[in-house]
C-alpha cells in the first residue's frame, strides 16, 4: 500500500500538463512574430493612452466647418488686439465733402505686373438735388501699399509701431483709399469697422467670462449644498429670467448718465449683460453637481479630509470642463447679437463709441441705405462672427461628447 503512487486524474480530451507545456511555448513563439499585439491595434493603443483633451482635439479637427470657423475667429481676435494695424486712417476723422464715397475695389495687376491699385473717385454735385455723385476714374490710379508705414500707434501697450496692413502709397487728402467707402460724415468705414470689432467682440467675451464665473460659483453652491441656499439661488434665477428685456433696458438706459464716457458705458453694458446671462449655465451646473455629489470619488475626497472648495474646484468642475467651454462658446454670439441690437436701437453703446450696432445706426434711414448700401457691411460681419462662434461651439460640444461618435 505504501508503494502506490497517487495519480492525477485528467479530464477527457485534455492533454497532460507535461504535454501541454511545449504547445504553450510554441504559441508564445508564434505570438512574438506578430508586429502588433493580438488583442489591439496601434490605433487603439494610441487612443487608449491619449489624454481627454487630445481626444477632443482629434474629434474636433474632423469637423471641417468648425476648423474653418476657428480660423475666422482667430482673425477676428487679431483685429480685436490690433485694430490700428488694420485701419487705414483714424476712425474719427471726418470730412463732409467725402461723404458716401462708394467702395473702392482693389485691382491686383497693373500692365501685367503685380502692383495693387484702386481707381480714383471724382465727385460732382447734382444741381437739382445738391447731392454729391461719385464716379470712378480708372485712368487715375491710387496705388495700394501692404505693410507700409504711416502714423504711429501702441501695440498692446508694449511698444510703438507705424506698420499698417493697407495704406496708400501717397496718402494725400485727394489721393486716399476707402476700401469699404465712407458714411454721411466722410468717415472711413474700413477703419471704423476694425475698431467696432474690438468693442463688440470684447463686450461679448468679457460678458461671457463674468457670467461663466457667476454660473459656476452660484450653480455649484446651489447643487453641492442644497437646502435653503439652493432655494434662494433658484428663486433668484427665476426672478432674473422672468424680467422683460426691452423695458429693463429702457430703464437702465434712462438711468445711465448722458455725461458718462464711452469707457464707463462699456463697463456698464458688460456687467449688465453678464448679470443677465449667468442663469442658464448655473442651472446646468446645479444639475451636474446634484448627480456628482453622490459619486464615490467625491465621497473619497470628503473622507480624505479635502475641503469643500477643493472638492468643487479640483474634483467636480473638471469632470465637465469641456461642456463649460462649449457652452461658453455658444453664449458669446448671443451676447454679441444682444449688444448689437441694443446699440442699433439706441439702448446700448452710443457715439462717440464705435461698435457694430452703432455703425448700423447709419443704415436706419432707407434713403441713406439706397444711396450707400455698403453701410450694411457691419451687419454682414455680425452674421459671419455669430455663425463662426456657433459652428465652433457645436464642434466643441460634439467633440467633448464621447457618445456623439
Amino acid at each position: 500500500m505504501d508503494n502506490i503512487e497517487p495519480k492525477i486524474l485528467q479530464p477527457e480530451g485534455v492533454a497532460p500538463l507535461e504535454k501541454a507545456e511545449p504547445e504553450i511555448e510554441a504559441t508564445a513563439a508564434r505570438a512574438e512574430t506578430f508586429e502588433e499585439p493580438l488583442t489591439t491595434t496601434q490605433e487603439e493603443e494610441r487612443i487608449s493612452i491619449a489624454s481627454n483633451w487630445t481626444l477632443v482635439w482629434w474629434r474636433f479637427r474632423k469637423n471641417v466647418l468648425a476648423v474653418i470657423s476657428t480660423v475666422v475667429l482667430i482673425f477676428l481676435a487679431t483685429v480685436v488686439l490690433l485694430p490700428d494695424f488694420f485701419a487705414t486712417m483714424s476712425p474719427e476723422k471726418t470730412n463732409a465733402r467725402l461723404a458716401f464715397i462708394p467702395v473702392q475695389s482693389i485691382h491686383w495687376l497693373d500692365e501685367g505686373q503685380l502692383k495693387p491699385w484702386v481707381p480714383s473717385v471724382e465727385g460732382k454735385r447734382d444741381p437739382v438735388t445738391l447731392k454729391m455723385l461719385w464716379t470712378t476714374d480708372e485712368t487715375q490710379k491710387t496705388y495700394v501699399k501692404f505693410f507700409g508705414s504711416s502714423w504711429s500707434y501702441s501695440v498692446l501697450g508694449l511698444f510703438e509701431s507705424n506698420i499698417h496692413l493697407v495704406s496708400g502709397a501717397d496718402q494725400t487728402q485727394e489721393n486716399q483709399i476707402f476700401l469699404l467707402g465712407t458714411d454721411r460724415l466722410g468717415r472711413d468705414q474700413w477703419s471704423r469697422l476694425a475698431f467696432a470689432t474690438r468693442i463688440s467682440m470684447t463686450i461679448g467675451m468679457i460678458s461671457v467670462i463674468v457670467s461663466v464665473v457667476l454660473g459656476l460659483l452660484l450653480g455649484g453652491i446651489s447643487g453641492y449644498f442644497g437646502g435653503w441656499i439652493d432655494n434662494i439661488i433658484q428663486r433668484l434665477i427665476e426672478l432674473l429670467q422672468s424680467l422683460p428685456t426691452i423695458p429693463i433696458w429702457l430703464a437702465l438706459t434712462a438711468a445711465l448718465p448722458r455725461t458718462w464716457s464711452p469707457e464707463k458705458v462699456f463697463f456698464a453694458i458688460t456687467i449688465i449683460l453678464a448679470l443677465r446671462g449667468w442663469t442658464t449655465l448655473a442651472r446646468e451646473v446645479r444639475g451636474r453637481f446634484l448627480s456628482l455629489r453622490e459619486e464615490d470619488f467625491v465621497l473619497a475626497a470628503e473622507l480624505s479630509g479635502a475641503s469643500q472648495a477643493r472638492i468643487i474646484l479640483k474634483h467636480m468642475i473638471p469632470t465637465f470642463t469641456s461642456h463649460i467651454i462649449a457652452t461658453s462658446t455658444l453664449a458669446i454670439p448671443v451676447m454679441i447679437v444682444t449688444e448689437t441690437s441694443l446699440s442699433f436701437l439706441g439702448l446700448g453703446m452710443r457715439p462717440p463709441a464705435i461698435s457694430w450696432g452703432v455703425m448700423l445706426q447709419e443704415a436706419q434711414n432707407i434713403q441713406t441705405l439706397a444711396l450707400a448700401p455698403w453701410l450694411l457691411t457691419p451687419g454682414l460681419i455680425v452674421i459671419v462672427a455669430v455663425l463662426a462662434f456657433n459652428l465652433v461651439g457645436d464642434g466643441l460640444r460634439d467633440a467633448a461628447d464621447p457618445y456623439s461618435h
